[in-house]
């Protein structure tokens, strides 16, 4: 039955998406808007069903070139745990510092922990992104983001 890594894969994806979709219908709604906050959350947790279960049944057979391309060399996972680490922080500081700052910090960080080092472009870009972001979200979605610690 699981033969192949594709179906193992597939039925953790399924669980994963099965858990996901049980948390979208958790979701509040709200009475008077034409498009309600669970639309995405829904459609992406069915989306991930069925590719899911797409991958399943895909017919693919696994080269040895493939099984190779699998082994993740030590470096490389120590560099992903620190992206995680990164990732946790930024989740953790979100709401205390603000979407604008935390992003700012985690996108300067992050890509100069991955080696990106024109740190002038690199600085620029991590100030500049958030606000655009920011600006977007709250101005012309009219979607709040944490606020941030900044007098804006």
């Amino acid at each position: 039955m699981l033969n192949t890594l594709n179906k193992r894969v597939s039925c953790v994806l399924l669980l994963l998406a099965i858990g996901y979709l049980v948390l979208a219908y958790q979701l509040p709604t709200y009475p008077y808007t034409p498009v309600d906050a669970d639309v995405i959350p829904k459609g992406l947790g069915f989306l991930l069903v069925g590719l899911a279960i797409c991958l399943y049944f895909a017919k693919d057979s696994e080269t040895q070139e493939q099984k190779a391309r699998r082994n993740i060399p030590r470096k490389d996972i120590g560099a992903l745990l620190a992206v995680f680490a990164f990732v946790f922080l930024y989740i953790t500081l979100l709401e205390i510092l603000g979407f604008v700052v935390t992003t700012a910090i985690f996108i300067f960080f992050c890509s100069l922990f991955l080696g990106y080092r024109k740190h002038i472009t690199n600085l620029i870009v991590a100030i500049l992104f958030p606000l655009f972001m920011y600006i977007t979200f709250t101005q012309f979605l009219k979607i709040s983001l944490p606020p941030s610690i900044l007098p804006f």
